[in-house]
């Protein structure tokens, strides 16, 4: 993930992420991206295919219980700690000094989270907002606070 400059822009969702840098000239480059092994299986292939069901003592009568999480929910939190440790991974190595992070609010708090105090001083922005669909080209709007700084 080493690049020529030291702002790191990272996109990410709770199934897919992209490592961008900026160059001189103002154009956006994906460094390397990550997918999550999870991506596009259903519940069923992450986990149990469906709850277990109790039975009353007094009755013929059963009920499915439900999972106490979900399975997606579980893996999009998973994804994030392996995106949180690339980037941790890649601070000391010198990378980057500056980062934004731009990834769905859930997914983006997860990451926060998951950050160490070096790495969380480096962030000069985040960005709540599901950019990972979009081409670099038409991310850097969104960015333009960041990226002009």
């Amino acid at each position: 993930m080493a690049h020529d400059g030291k702002l790191l822009i990272v996109i990410a969702d709770g199934e897919h992420a992209r490592f961008v840098t900026v160059d001189p000239g103002g154009v956006m480059h994906t460094l390397s991206s990550m997918d999550s092994a999870a991506a596009h299986k259903r519940a069923s292939d992450l986990g149990s295919d469906h709850p277990g069901a109790a039975y009353h003592s007094d009755s013929t009568a059963h009920h499915a219980l439900q999972p106490r999480h979900d399975p997606h929910a579980l893996a999009e939190a998973e994804f994030a700690h392996l995106v949180a440790a690339e980037i941790e991974a890649a601070f000391p190595r010198g990378s980057f000094e500056r980062l934004v992070l731009t990834a769905p609010p859930r997914t983006l708090n997860a990451i926060r989270d998951k950050l160490g105090a070096d790495v969380a001083k480096a962030i000069v922005g985040t960005l709540g907002k599901d950019l990972v669909k979009l081409p670099d080209d038409a991310v850097m709007p969104h960015l333009r606070q960041w990226l002009d700084a």
